[in-house]
């Protein structure tokens, strides 16, 4: 039986690019999941005998949510569900299930690399049939939903098992349960040359992957150990756990620490990665060489053409605006489109769909093609394996080369998180009312050139987005990008993002820290972020 059940309207911020997130105690408060899924449903044209893809990241909540969700599904007139066993799909892999079923889209149920738990963060994202994050005109529209729903439905139904492959049945809905990996490894055989990986990990090639106790460990066992032959214990941390094993699924130097530390040590593996909560960010680290994400997809745009995804070159690239310009020069160099877009897929989606361009990334560890509209982590590992495997060089020694053939983007994020919102918004305020008079300042070595709050005309579609983030441009490529990230569940968080490039002729060994140094300093002088937050030092650098 179908129950209407009466509602009051949400009330809670509005959802941001990447869905809604809380911590878990606020979604189990009666009736808010229901009543976002329910705000969801009601936005989309064509509900009725359609499919629909649901998944999350295995943290804290997400068999229940699921559960939650199969129901109201089925009392909205789905007519097939695919949910990954035991509620697994990691984001990448809800997309392609997305494109491949012919779904009407899917419900991701992560929060991303933050950490999970009872008293840690949950969230609940929507993606539309092309496999993507929900665009901004849908997220408003799901928003005011939010604020006049007074009822929404539910089948009065046992739970179904999650952990038995096949079809069961939710009234009319047909729930199938899938195996989480197979649909995704197939595609990446696709992509890239298994044979060429399996032959450097037979001459001895070592890898370590370490995935956080999080989604990507069946994948990175299946695909890394089973069918790419590197050894039993290269995957480590796979079995994902609702609270990450105590850890936070964020692949970055301050949270895969351990990695960091065995690659930097006298035993290391020639190669390490990992991925964070939903498997749509990546770490790369060579044998004493950390990769920056920056660094990275300039260095996977100039050596796609290895793959036999892109053996025919690329149509153009894009990265987020906070983003170096390191693939900027490679673009260039290689006579296609860039592009420079506000953080969030969605704007890479269109793109994408538009084939304007085949890689895209941004400086958070998120880097994808046109394969699905995700970024995708496991992917980008496999990218890098494949290149690896026809260069027969060390992860060092093409980043050394690509800095001399382009020169590099010394780059860092500073992280002031957990800051008071009216604190953080008056920051930006002050520094906003700055702009005008900053071009021909200087700061130290640093002459501005430019100031300006980032904004974006969609060259799709029209659509302007604006205030993503105020540029400071010095002389010479250098440049200061102050942001606040919606990202986190509590408080603010301020993004301070230093970049200082140096050409190829110049010393591009240097300390970051210290070539950076001017950019921290300059960035203090405009923001006097110790006197406005009270922080001393940020809270992460990356």
């Amino acid at each position: 039986m179908i129950r209407t059940v009466p509602t009051r309207p949400f009330e809670g911020q509005k959802p941001g690019t990447s869905g809604l997130r809380k911590k878990v105690r606020v979604f189990q408060t009666p009736g808010y999941v229901e009543n976002f899924i329910q705000s969801i449903f009601d936005c989309q044209a064509g509900l009725d005998g359609s499919t629909l893809i649901i998944g999350g990241d295995g943290r804290y909540l997400n068999r229940e949510v699921i559960q939650i969700a199969l129901k109201m599904a089925a009392a909205n007139g789905v007519s097939r569900v695919r949910v990954g066993k035991g509620g697994l799909l990691s984001t990448p892999a809800v997309s392609h299930l997305i494109r491949t079923s012919g779904a009407i889209g899917g419900l991701v149920l992560s929060a991303s690399h933050n950490p999970g738990g009872p008293e840690e963060d949950f969230g609940v994202k929507f993606n539309i049939a092309n496999g993507g994050p929900a665009p901004e005109r849908e997220t408003d529209a799901i928003f005011a939903r939010t604020q006049t729903i007074e009822r929404y439905l539910v089948l009065d139904a046992d739970d179904i098992s999650l952990d038995q492959m096949g079809e069961h049945r939710l009234g009319s809905l047909v729930v199938e349960v899938i195996d989480p990996v197979a649909d995704y490894a197939a595609l990446m055989e696709t992509l890239f040359d298994f044979d060429a990986i399996r032959s450097l990990i037979r001459g001895g090639f070592t890898l370590t992957f370490d995935a956080m106790h999080a989604v990507t460990g069946p994948y990175a066992h299946e695909i890394l150990e089973r069918r790419l032959g590197a050894a039993v214990g290269s995957v480590i941390n796979g079995t994902p756990l609702p609270d990450f094993g105590g850890g936070h699924p964020d692949p970055n130097l301050v949270h895969a620490h351990e990695l960091y530390e065995t690659m930097m040590g006298p035993t290391a593996p020639d190669f390490g990665a990992a991925s964070d909560g939903d498997g749509d960010r990546n770490l790369v680290i060579g044998r004493g060489r950390f990769v920056s994400p920056s660094d990275s997809l300039a260095i996977l745009t100039a050596n796609a053409q290895l793959t036999p995804a892109y053996a025919d070159g690329l149509v153009g690239v894009a990265r987020s605006m906070p983003t170096s310009a390191a693939v900027d020069r490679v673009a260039e160099a290689l006579g296609i489109a860039h592009y420079e877009t506000p953080t969030g897929w969605k704007f890479f989606g269109n793109l994408l769909d538009a084939d304007r361009v085949t890689l895209c990334g941004e400086e958070s560890a998120g880097a994808g093609s046109s394969h699905v509209r995700e970024k995708d982590g496991l992917w980008a590992v496999l990218l890098w394996l494949n290149i690896l495997a026809v260069r027969r060089q060390s992860v060092a020694t093409i980043v050394d080369e690509h800095w001399a053939r382009y020169g590099r983007n010394y780059y860092a994020r500073h992280d002031y998180e957990a800051l008071d919102a009216g604190d953080a918004d008056a920051l930006m305020k002050a520094v906003r009312d700055q702009m005008p008079g900053l071009p021909d300042r200087s700061f130290g070595p640093l002459t501005v050139v430019s100031a300006d709050d980032f904004a974006y005309t969609d060259v799709t579609d029209g659509s302007i987005t604006d205030h993503q983030g105020i540029r400071v441009l010095f002389e010479g490529g250098s440049r200061v990008v102050f942001r606040l990230s919606g990202t986190g569940t509590s408080g603010a968080t301020l993004r301070v993002y230093l970049e200082r490039y140096e050409p190829a002729t110049g010393n591009l060994h240097r300390d970051p820290s210290e070539v950076l140094a001017s950019c921290v300093a300059a960035a203090e002088a405009i923001a006097a972020i110790h006197e406005r937050t009270g922080r001393l030092a940020p809270d992460v650098v990356t």
